[in-house]
């Protein structure tokens, strides 16, 4: 009978060769991905068509963002849960590999390349917690691990697997050239909890606000982003580009704000605020626009279909500065 692997394909070179490599053995392959707030399948997608393999892209952020909240192996050096993340897209695919009939996992893991997600002990914590433990083949490094079960089956030849360990790149350059790859992406994720900024911003999202939606999520990524009180956090268009992005993202309870008189951010105020909190937002804006840092100027207010004038003056910087998440 066929035999059929799943990739957990990310689109970098490691998971590209981990496809080859199964792939040579006459097994049928079908790549994997996921997507959340965080991380997107573009590489996985450029990189899937690239080697003509078929690819299913999955959309896990609901998993995903319960998992965040108390990861139960922690984080990383920022917000990067990499262990239970890891096990998340392992028990996704375990459903895929049940739904379809496949017959094992794989994944472009090396032995040893990341200190934290590819230890001896993590993958096998992984591969524990994921509920596939013994079914999850990592073909690059299979040879330093325990054998499988599809290994134990005769379903993946042992032998023709690999033994690389470390973070070096020689044996996976030298099998680019024997594969004939044009393109491929660094190893580097792109997942955005490994930034040391968007990880302040989730932080203090997760401390002040218990009923995020998704949208809130994407705010993170917008502009400035700026504390004014316990309870009211605004964003603030540094270029053309994030003000046009603001305006996009803002939804009938916000209040969006800009200068009457001068060129200047839009500032996005989510879900609204108080009367005090929107004088002290206009000054914001008055601020970062080419308003006079010593006069008073006007800010227009839009709250849905309501307009209004604020007369303001520039915020002073250093105050705003200890402001800004």
């Amino acid at each position: 009978m066929k035999v059929k692997g799943i990739s957990l394909f990310s689109g970098g070179l490691d998971s590209i060769l981990a496809v080859k490599i199964i792939q040579d053995q006459g097994i049928e392959v079908e790549c994997i991905s996921f997507e959340t707030p965080f991380f997107s399948a573009d590489k996985a997608r450029d990189a899937a068509a690239q080697i003509a393999c078929p690819l299913v892209v999955l959309d896990i952020t609901e998993e995903h963002l319960h998992m965040l909240k108390a990861p139960r192996y922690g984080y990383g050096k920022h917000m990067n849960p990499c262990i239970d993340c890891h096990a998340l897209m392992l028990r996704v695919a375990g459903g895929r590999m049940k739904e379809t009939g496949a017959d094992f996992l794989f994944t472009g893991e090396v032995l040893g390349q990341r200190p934290m997600s590819q230890t001896k002990q993590s993958l096998h914590i992984v591969g524990k917690i994921s509920g596939y433990q013994g079914y999850i083949v990592r073909p690059l490094s299979a040879r330093l691990l325990p054998e499988t079960i599809p290994e134990q089956e005769g379903k993946v030849d042992r032998a023709r697997l690999f033994d690389i360990q470390g973070r070096s790149r020689k044996r996976q350059l030298d099998m680019v050239e024997y594969y004939g790859i044009k393109d491929y992406l660094n190893p580097a994720g792109g997942c955005l909890l490994t930034d040391p900024m968007f990880s302040k911003r989730l932080k203090d999202l997760f401390e002040h606000r218990n009923d995020f939606a998704i949208r809130d999520l994407r705010l993170l990524k917008a502009g400035r982003r700026i504390r004014l009180n316990m309870t009211t956090e605004i964003n603030v268009g540094r270029n053309r580009s994030e003000n046009t992005a603001l305006q996009k993202l803002a939804e009938k309870d916000d209040i969006i704000v800009h200068m009457r008189d001068y060129p200047g951010p839009t500032v996005l105020i989510p879900y609204g605020c108080d009367t005090t909190t929107l004088q002290d937002a206009a000054a914001v804006c008055a601020l970062y626009s080419d308003a006079p840092s010593d006069g008073e100027s006007v800010a227009v207010c839009h709250a849905g279909e309501v307009t209004t004038m604020i007369t303001t003056k520039a915020a002073q910087r250093e105050d705003v500065q200890k402001m800004i998440i």
